[in-house]
């Protein structure tokens, strides 16, 4: 792991809430073993291997929270692979119960900060990577916290097929110009955006998320930012 990516790792915050049901604290000793992706181990030289059934590309959505985005685009689109990453044990345990309901095959998860699978995929093996309302961050001496750095930008790149895209959602303008300046400052991504309704509204397929509505009633607008690796 790279000096810079592990003095900023701690990208979350607390990672349990209320207390689990029954049912769900059984989910992590059933199913979660079953869906982790083994990270201590080498990544087998083709990731669709990772899943039950032949998948023809694959996706990864960082932070997935409840999972409602991740389990919507699992539904509609079965021949993706999603990789799904969460440190939260509440929301890792609804996307659990909403996996198990139903029986979806084509998701893995990492149940954990996100910067270690990133680090373990080969080089060119995503379509897409989506990282929706992220924690902004808003206090400046936390802002070597957030998500999207100069040297996550990279590895993001590295990751992504050509022509694969980066697509990110927040509420916060701050993060967002923040988030534009980076990505636009590296040669190795392009803004697909044409107007101004490009980054007003969601792109086509987007599953809006409890933390995207609860933005919607505090009258906070988001921002759909998407670029495309060159």
């Amino acid at each position: 792991m790279s000096p810079a990516l592990h003095n900023a790792r701690a990208f979350f915050g607390r990672r349990k809430g209320h207390k689990l049901r029954p049912r769900q604290a059984g989910l992590f000793e059933t199913l979660l073993p079953r869906l982790a992706v083994d990270v201590a181990r080498p990544a087998p030289a083709e990731l669709s291997s990772l899943f039950a059934e032949p998948v023809a590309a694959l996706a990864l959505e960082i932070g997935f929270g409840g999972g409602e985005a991740m389990i919507a685009q699992a539904k509609a689109h079965p021949q993706i692979g999603f990789l799904g990453v969460e440190p939260f044990v509440n929301g890792m345990a609804k996307a659990l119960a909403a996996i198990e309901a139903e029986g979806l095959r084509n998701i893995r998860l990492h149940f954990g900060d996100a910067v270690g699978l990133i680090e373990w995929l080969p080089a060119s093996s995503l379509r897409r990577i989506d990282l929706i309302h992220p924690d902004p961050w808003p206090k400046r001496r936390h802002w070597k916290r957030r998500f999207v750095q100069d040297e996550m930008v990279e590895q993001l790149a590295r990751i992504l097929q050509h022509a694969g895209e980066f697509r990110f959602v927040t509420d916060i303008p701050d993060y967002a110009a923040w988030t534009l300046q980076r990505l636009t400052r590296s040669s190795r991504f392009e803004w697909m955006a044409n107007c101004a309704d490009d980054w007003r509204n969601p792109w086509p397929g987007f599953t809006g998320t409890r933390y995207h509505a609860k933005a919607a009633r505090e009258q906070r607008t988001s921002c759909f930012l998407v670029f495309r690796k060159i």
